[in-house]
């Protein structure tokens, strides 16, 4: 069957229904390991995915480009190397997408904006070089909020994105695009970038894995409006680029790829993920606070994150709630919003400036602060930042893995009027601030830690819930193996109803 799919130039492989739909929400692993095995081959596989894509992608608009002709030379490629006997790569010949945001050569990377609706990239981003060299195959890039800054995935250019569990609801955002991807079977793995949640309320939104890594671990080279590659060196302090799965391992597997040096950083230095901690789900010491003021989840979610807690329990692990001595959430999203708002507004045109500085002048919040911030006060919020960080590599001294919610509430319903400070959120308890979503997202991109997201069940109407798993800074392997061992516990990714045929 490989001999004859290896020869096929795009036509539809022989043996292609028989073998392929047990694989279509398989493990990318799994899948690597399929191909690899060879029995199944990189181009029927591809050809499965984009036949998905064809399908299913007019009523979710999760993928806005597709590189067919790509993904299939490089699936051809895959399946000769493994005929000739090569060394292949962790996931040769398994199909990929990428966060429209994320160069790739000759396609557009507008990131929602309109004016930048024609450009053409002018190379790979350092993210699709890196899976790519592992062996996946890109088959497209994914949807995306304008200027990557809403926990939805909506635009000019590209119309909405729409959740597979429920197509009135949004998949969240910015990285959204991709979630809706890996949750209704139409790609393997994604990468997306998150500086505001962006891995992590999406994955939480579709049932998904993600993985917000250490700060400045993974290069985000090619993230630039119109693809360019920016300058080598640059960090916000804030932002990170990070792999998406249907299955923690897969995070592990990818950010091994994904992580180290870039450019010439290369000449001087090397990096290898430290391995886990812990090996058994019940060794692991666990902090937690699932509920906090300042955005308590609603009554659909608070009840499943109970569960994961008392299965916890029940398997041995050692709980200890509450948060790290001297850390507070409020003064930390200050300085989270501070910097954030400081680094928003220097990136904004002349003309917004101009608008926003009269708004901002008013003063009396952590947005307008950063916002007209000087040097010094910005390096002042700079220090305390770090030592958050300090005070949570401290508390990791006795405790292996933090828990806490992803987003207080599920998927909501598609919401496009006003703005991120305007509009309101239906829950089960009423209408609640859009902006309730910040305070979950703030303690691992203000102190740079790792965050694995991790799907641990459903509403009683059947809607994902997730959880964040915090680990020590560069210790990215540990998160994640303790949610690759809670899945093994409790379940882990579930197939949305209507994406099985």
């Amino acid at each position: 069957m490989l001999a004859a799919t290896v020869a096929a130039t795009g036509s539809r492989a022989a043996g292609f229904a028989s073998g392929v739909p047990d694989l279509d929400f398989a493990s990318a692993l799994d899948a690597a390991a399929a191909i690899r095995s060879k029995r199944i081959s990189s181009v029927e596989l591809t050809e499965r995915m984009l036949a998905r894509i064809n399908r299913y992608n007019p009523k979710l608009d999760a993928f806005v480009y597709v590189t067919r002709e790509r993904a299939l030379r490089e699936a051809r490629e895959a399946d000769q190397a493994i005929m000739r006997g090569e060394p292949v790569g962790v996931f040769e010949g398994v199909p990929f997408g990428i966060k429209e945001s994320f160069a790739v050569k000759g396609a557009p990377d507008t990131w929602g904006i309109p004016e930048l609706r024609n450009t053409k990239a002018p190379a790979d981003s350092a993210a699709v070089e890196r899976l790519e060299a592992g062996g996946a195959v890109l088959t497209g890039g994914t949807n995306v909020p304008l200027n990557l800054m809403d926990w939805q995935s909506y635009n000019a250019i590209y119309g909405t994105t729409n959740n597979p569990w429920d197509l009135s609801r949004t998949p969240g955002g910015s990285s959204g695009g991709s979630a809706a991807a890996l949750a209704a079977g139409l790609t393997y793995l994604s990468v997306g970038s998150d500086i505001g949640g962006s891995l992590r309320v999406p994955a939480m939104f579709c049932g998904v894995y993600s993985h917000k890594p250490t700060m400045d671990l993974v290069s985000t080279r090619g993230q630039i409006p119109g693809g360019f590659s920016g300058l080598h060196g640059f960090s916000t302090g804030l932002a990170v680029a990070g792999p998406m799965a249907r299955s923690a391992r897969d995070l592990a597997a990818a950010l091994t790829l994904l992580g180290g040096p870039d450019g010439y950083d290369k000449k001087a230095w090397s990096w290898k993920m430290p391995a886990p901690r812990r090996r058994r789900l019940k060794d692991y010491r666990v902090g937690f606070v699932m509920d906090d003021p300042m955005a308590r989840p609603t009554s659909e979610v608070k009840p499943v994150l109970e569960r994961a807690l008392a299965a916890l329990e029940r398997a041995g692990v050692q709980l200890r709630g509450g948060w790290p001595s001297g850390y507070e959430l409020n003064q930390a999203a200050y300085v989270d919003q501070f910097l954030l708002s400081a680094f928003n507004f220097t990136q904004e045109p002349a003309e917004q400036q101009a608008l926003e500085r009269k708004i901002f002048e008013k003063g009396g919040n952590a947005w307008a602060d950063g916002a007209l911030t000087s040097y010094e006060r910005w390096q002042k919020q700079r220090f305390q930042q770090l030592a958050y960080r300090q005070t949570w590599q401290d508390y990791f001294e006795g405790v292996d893995v933090f828990l806490m919610p992803a987003a207080f509430s599920v998927a909501f319903r598609h919401i496009h009027d006003g703005d991120m400070n305007t509009r309101s959120v239906d829950t089960p308890e009423g209408k609640r601030p859009y902006m309730d979503f910040m305070p979950w997202i703030v303690t691992p991109t203000l102190t740079g830690c790792p965050s694995t997201t991790a799907p641990v069940g459903l509403t009683a109407t059947g809607l994902p819930v997730a959880i964040q798993v915090m680990g020590p800074f560069w210790e990215d392997a540990t998160p994640i193996e303790f949610a690759a061992l809670l899945a093994d516990e409790i379940g882990g990714f579930a197939v949305p109803p209507g994406y099985t045929a």
